[in-house]
């Protein structure tokens, strides 16, 4: 090539790609509202981001995938976990880690009820971005390494159309995020209690004098659970505050109903 054929390839090759570069760009300005919900964008989103920033939160977590590795990526809490539990463990995060058990301990910031609600709003607000699956795996919220949790790791694809391995599939799928509360190991309680052997346990809770739902029978109990967990609450340090279950109370508007018919059939598997 001569230099004047490699000057005219240069001065091409780069005029081409400066333009697929400022087509990339204005394309991506062009999705940003519709990827962000930019419309959902309010006062509340506004006043958790600075009390996101004001508190330096990003010195420990991430969220999509920026900021420091010390503590979980916040990208999907409140999916994970829901609003309950979130004010919670704001107000007093020692209820939920120690120290001298999970060797790491979140200070108490000094929150109002308005910041915590501010910050859940926000929360809330980052967990609807279209990351496109970004971060590709987060550093992972309390027990996703004990055995049978899957927070964080790619869902398996279900391996056939049966009920219970459609479940098992909804169960590590964030939403509903039912890995990120509940083990499915002997004795490991995450937030919500261990579901090991919960079709004999929800068997055996049905006929307990002090039971209050309306459930007849261990589905009709696992049902009861997933769509109305105050029906019947559990005390306990993490599974309830004020006599009210921490778990979200949203899933009968969230889930389809044969999303829950699946978790149903799979939760009854594990004997």
């Amino acid at each position: 090539m001569t230099k004047r054929g490699a000057r005219a390839f240069f001065v091409a090759s780069t005029l081409i790609s400066a333009l697929i570069f400022l087509a990339l760009t204005v394309d991506s300005h062009r999705q940003f509202p519709a990827l962000t919900h930019s419309a959902a964008i309010d006062a509340s989103v506004i006043a958790g981001k600075n009390v996101w920033h004001r508190n330096n939160c990003i010195n420990c977590h991430t969220l999509l995938g920026e900021g420091a590795y010390y503590a979980p990526d916040l990208t999907q809490i409140t999916t994970q976990r829901g609003e309950a539990y979130l004010r919670e463990f704001l107000k007093n995060p020692s209820r939920f880690y120690s120290e001298e058990r999970d060797r790491r301990l979140m200070p108490t910031l000094p929150l109002s009820d308005a910041d915590i609600t501010g910050v859940i709003a926000f929360l809330g607000w980052v967990s609807k971005i279209d990351t496109q699956g970004w971060p590709p795996r987060p550093i992972l919220v309390k027990g996703s390494a004990v055995p049978g949790a899957n927070v964080g790791a790619p869902v398996p694809s279900a391996a056939s159309a049966d009920p219970i391995e459609l479940g098992r599939v909804e169960f590590n799928s964030t939403p509903p995020g039912c890995s990120a509360c509940h083990s499915i190991a002997p004795g490991v309680n995450i937030v919500g209690p261990t579901l090991s052997g919960i079709a004999a346990t929800a068997a055996a809770r049905v006929r307990e004098r002090d039971y209050h739902g309306h459930a007849k029978d261990a589905a009709g109990f696992i049902r009861e659970s997933i769509l109305e967990p105050n029906a019947h609450v559990l005390p306990g340090p993490t599974f309830s505050a004020g006599g009210r279950s921490l778990m979200p109370g949203d899933y009968g508007q969230t889930l389809k109903p044969e999303q829950v018919d699946h978790i149903v059939a799979y939760l009854l598997s594990l004997k």
